[in-house]
């Protein structure tokens, strides 16, 4: 019997062993079914800077035209925020910022720390709990813990504070602890905020050796951005978008070469077109809208050579690709791009980056999934950037727990074709003050809790002809029809208090429960 029960279980084993080499074909085309994503989020390009939007622009966009002609456009689409940490940080947890402590932050330097809690749910950790590898290239700004050679945490921006950073430490909170395998790029705006180097997963390889020499700087109206700063020796201020470029490209090599049948979430984060503009050298002079045209022109190349790439390596026909922008333009680009080359980077909207006006956070927002969504095809469906993670999660089906993704709207019906009825009731927006400077949209009506722009000064010189007159200056907020009135020129604050009140009580009503789905539903 002993030698019967041996046989037996040896049978067994060995059957078992059969059966799981049977199961990996079938358990790797389990994985593969969900799709591949590549996220690319451009650094303060407006609306009017991308030839599908803007019939007016001066910068050729072929390859984000062609990515519009493959994929859909969408026309009312929506960064949450009007300045790049709070954006990045909704993008991230599908919350809106104003919501967590800082949440109206801008960190600099080696500021922090993570606006992210930990226990926060993020849209790599969910991926990566779906069988995701994810990948962050780039730049991050939503907050890192740098300590100095006692242990102790350094928060702020400033070249002191870069100075006092012990960088044979490990830095906290940044991306490979909110749900990324792998992360490559800098602490905050790569060549403007004080610290010149790049962070490899948690820490500094090269750490800063000296401070930047600004005289070997490019000099034009573009490029006065950057920070007197301590820099890297392998920091190359010119082409930082091309290192990030080949990074993201290595990433992709890699993980196709070693585990195809993984899907795979790559979020490229670019430099471009933050100030300065500085354009690498082979990219210099290939417009006839100057430096920041060159470097408009450079960021479309890079999302030319990405989508290059998926198609070398044989996997863009199951890669869901989303190009979006963190907020509009920045005012010197504005206002030199208009005055030097006709060209307006947040056409046809009021406002730029930092404004609560449509200038300030309407961006382009386009969608490519080769087989499920319809090449050529344009929605005027209202967005968030804030609704990536909810429609990630609907794709690979994820259920998200209530402590997540509380300002996230599913919007994978309206990828597919399959409905045309408005997903979102309304949208919250935050400017350049947080939790102070709100505003709320529900169909074609905009609301701002607050006076003024939100964010810029149009009494200061660069800014005072862009001025348009307050048609309504004791009112406390502004109310505007954008269906008749999409240049924000008129404020019916006093001719429709009906809709104020109304307006004014949702929001009120959003910021008290802490989320918004919930009450569009009721």
């Amino acid at each position: 019997m002993p030698a019967l029960r041996r046989i037996w279980i040896l049978t067994l084993l060995a059957f078992a062993c059969v059966a799981a080499t049977l199961l990996q074909p079938f358990q790797a085309l389990a994985a593969s079914a969900h799709p591949n994503i590549l996220l690319i989020l451009a650094d303060d390009l407006g609306y009017g800077d991308v030839g599908c939007y803007n019939d007016r622009a001066k910068v050729p966009t072929p390859h984000l035209d062609r990515l519009a002609r493959e994929g859909m456009r969408f026309t009312d689409a929506h960064s949450p925020a009007t300045v790049c940490t709070p954006t990045r940080y909704s993008l991230m947890t599908g919350q809106m910022a104003f919501r967590v402590p800082r949440g109206g932050s801008v960190f600099t330097g080696v500021g922090g720390p993570s606006l992210i809690a930990p226990e926060r749910l993020t849209l790599p950790e969910m991926l990566r709990d779906h069988g995701y590898a994810t990948a962050c290239i780039g730049k991050w700004h939503i907050g890192l813990t740098f300590f100095d050679k006692q242990g102790q945490p350094i928060g702020g921006g400033g070249v002191e504070a870069v100075e006092r950073v012990d960088y044979s430490r490990p830095i906290q909170g940044g991306p490979i602890e909110h749900g990324f395998d792998r992360f490559f790029g800098t602490a905050c705006c790569p060549t403007t905020d004080w610290l010149y180097a790049f962070v490899d997963g948690d820490r500094v390889p090269v750490p800063p050796t000296g401070k930047i020499d600004k005289s070997k700087l490019p000099k034009h109206p573009y490029a006065g951005d950057c920070r007197p700063g301590l820099i890297a020796t392998n920091f190359p201020m010119e082409e930082v978008d091309l290192v990030f470029l080949e990074k993201s490209q290595r990433f992709l090599e890699q993980h196709i070469r070693r585990t195809p049948n993984q899907p795979f979430f790559l979020y490229h984060a670019a430099q471009a077109v933050h100030l300065p503009s500085f354009p690498a050298p082979r990219f210099k002079g290939q417009t006839q809208a100057g430096p920041h045209g060159d470097f408009i022109h450079e960021l479309d190349w890079i999302v030319g050579e990405l989508l290059a790439t998926l198609e070398r390596l044989g996997v863009a026909d199951r890669t869901l690709v989303v190009f979006s922008s963190d907020n509009g333009p920045e005012t010197t680009s504005v206002i030199h791009m208009r005055a030097d080359h006709d060209h307006d980077g947040a056409r046809p909207w009021r406002g730029m980056k930092r404004d609560q006006w449509e200038g300030g956070h309407r961006v382009p927002l386009i969608v490519r999934w080769p087989g499920r969504v319809k090449p050529g095809t344009t929605s005027h469906q209202l967005a968030s950037l804030t609704d990536v993670m909810a429609t990630c999660a609907a794709i690979v089906g994820a259920d998200l727990p209530p402590a997540a993704a509380e300002d996230s709207y599913n919007l994978l019906p309206v990828l597919l074709g399959l409905d045309t009825a408005p997903i979102r009731p309304y949208l919250l927006q935050q400017a350049f003050g947080g939790a102070r400077y709100l505003a709320i949209r529900r169909g074609h009506w905009k609301y701002l809790d607050h006076r003024g722009s939100g964010g810029n000064n149009y009494l200061n010189p660069g800014l005072e002809p862009f001025a348009r007159p307050d048609t309504t200056p004791d009112a406390p907020g502004q109310l505007y029809d954008l269906a008749t009135d999409p240049g924000e020129t008129t404020n019916l604050y006093f001719e429709r208090p009906d809709v104020v009140k109304e307006l004014k009580a949702l929001l009120e009503a959003s910021k008290a429960s802490g989320r918004s789905r919930e009450i569009a539903r009721e």
